[in-house]
């Protein structure tokens, strides 16, 4: 029908580009509605780290008058430098059932993206792979974990339509927290004695200390995992900032030898089971009606995502991560969360993360793809 992408450039326009995922999916009983003030924060040249040294466009496609579609092209210097690749990248896609849309969406991306020199199109991936990565293509039927992403099974079609191909998949997992082996208490509580390790839960009175010794691990025990690049001081702050508000700190561990932190354990309460009671918005005509509700729905929230479990690389293959899982799991027992665990993502090809899990009781539930197409 010869619909053309066009850049995002006014307020308005702004406006509609954040709003289509809630008027496409919002009957969909899977679509977790996110605050509409962290889309714009996340978009946002001034308030987002990211835009220090990376850069965005953002296009959408009208049909009638409304939008149809939409998509992010991402140039992401940082990660270029540290891979040494030319790789550019499209997030933010929501798109209707529509093949010359999603054509149009993606022809504009990768042609913002090769005038910047840029020789490949990876995605979807928003903004860096710390955040929301990949489109979901085996595990529908049930919402996402905080965190992760979500779309409808459609979605592959357009891209696939589009040209583009698998570059890497990434697994999401479940445990149901039913059951775990008697012995994994005793064995860790060998492991810290092994090792001299001190293990703690996160000390909230000194959280931005205690986000920087989370920051070294995460550096370090990720550092040559496939996509990886660090974030800055300012992005890893922010981010942070972002999680304090729904992060349970009994839920967090830090191990430690000597006051160096040598491994971490994230776990949140899984905030996306009471989000569709805000309705994407905290305040409406100058009401806290969304915060209200979603204080209310956070009271029954009773699963949890693990984000995080790292060891540094040093340290690998001695224990630790038996004995930060045994933590992990009794506390998620202690605090009443009974409604089963997500760990992840790994990355398909990670066999020794993959391994340990299924030896651990964990069960692979959901499988997320990157897709690439040269430019």
């Amino acid at each position: 029908m010869g619909e053309a992408a066009r850049p995002v450039r006014t307020r308005r326009e702004l406006k509609d580009f954040v709003e289509l995922p809630y008027r496409l999916h919002g009957a969909d009983p899977c679509f977790v509605p996110q605050l509409r003030g962290d889309s714009r924060r996340l978009l946002d040249r001034r308030r987002n780290p990211f835009f220090a040294y990376g850069a965005a466009e953002l296009f959408t496609v009208r049909r009638a008058g409304r939008v149809a579609g939409r998509i992010a092209a991402v140039d992401n210097p940082r990660h270029n430098a540290a891979h040494q690749a030319r790789d550019g990248f499209f997030g933010r896609f929501a798109c209707v059932d529509d093949d010359s849309v999603a054509a149009a969406l993606l022809s504009a991306a990768a042609g913002w993206l090769r005038g910047r020199g840029l020789g490949t199109m990876l995605g979807p991936v928003d903004l860096t792979t710390h955040g929301e990565c990949g489109l979901l293509v085996d595990g529908f039927g049930s919402p996402p974990a905080v965190m992760m992403p979500y779309n409808p099974a459609y979605y592959p079609g357009l891209l696939e339509s589009c040209g583009l191909g698998k570059a890497k998949d990434l697994w999401a997992w479940s445990h149901d927290l039913v059951s775990l082996d008697e012995r994994l208490a005793r064995i860790a509580e060998r492991v810290r004695q092994r090792h001299g390790l001190t293990v703690r839960t996160l000390d909230m009175k000194d959280f931005d200390a205690e986000a920087l010794r989370v920051k070294h691990v995460y550096d370090h025990a990720w550092q040559r995992n496939w996509g990886f690049t660090p974030m800055t001081t300012a992005e890893f702050a922010a981010l942070a900032r972002r999680l304090r508000g729904i992060i349970d700190p009994e839920l967090v561990h830090l191990a430690e030898i000597a006051g160096e932190p040598v491994a971490v354990a994230l776990v949140l309460p899984d905030a996306n089971q009471a989000l569709p009671a805000a309705r994407g918005r905290l305040s409406r005509f100058g009401l806290p009606v969304g915060l209200v509700r979603l204080v209310l729905a956070a009271r029954r929230i009773d699963r949890t995502r693990a984000v995080l479990f790292g060891v540094l690389p040093r340290l690998r293959g001695r224990g630790i991560e038996t004995l930060l899982f045994a933590r992990a799991y009794a506390s998620i027992k202690a605090r009443g969360y009974t409604g089963g665990l997500e760990l992840g993502w790994t990355l398909e090809d990670n066999q020794d993360v993959n391994q340990y899990l299924v030896a651990g009781g964990c069960t692979h539930t959901k499988t997320y793809r990157i897709y690439q197409r040269a430019l």
